[in-house]
């Protein structure tokens, strides 16, 4: 039987909405649309570029608890309200994802809420 889990960062947004930061389902990792927020502060900074490497932390946290990493990224989901924002996040982008290679795609979206810059999900297969 394939282990299916959740596992929660402590994000406000979790529990108002009832939704899982991950989900582990057998060897699949699903990590939800993570935003630049520091869940131990629930502050989020005005910067792009800074909202996206806190993404990219609380992202690798959800796939550390899951048992991966950046490494077993399959796909990645890029979601910003301005497409602008974008190419100033790329150099943060290509530090993770640069030698994985995962599946890409940037779409342009309205958030939650109108703080949040960039949201990234990603799709992880552990190697088990």
């Amino acid at each position: 039987m394939n282990e299916r889990r959740a596992i929660l960062s402590g994000s406000t947004f979790e529990e108002q909405i009832g939704y899982a930061r991950a989900v582990v389902d057998g060897d699949w990792v699903h990590v939800s649309g993570t935003t630049g927020f520091d869940y131990r502060t629930m502050t989020i900074s005005d910067d792009v570029v800074e909202q996206a490497e806190q993404c990219l932390v609380n992202v690798a946290d959800a796939l550390a608890q899951a048992g991966c990493g950046f490494a077993d990224v399959v796909r990645v989901r890029y979601l910003l309200p301005d497409r602008e924002d974008f190419e100033p996040c790329w150099p943060v982008l290509r530090r993770t994802f640069g030698e994985v290679r995962p599946a890409a795609t940037m779409m342009v979206c309205g958030l939650a809420d109108p703080r949040m810059k960039i949201e990234i999900e990603v799709y992880a297969r552990r190697a088990v």
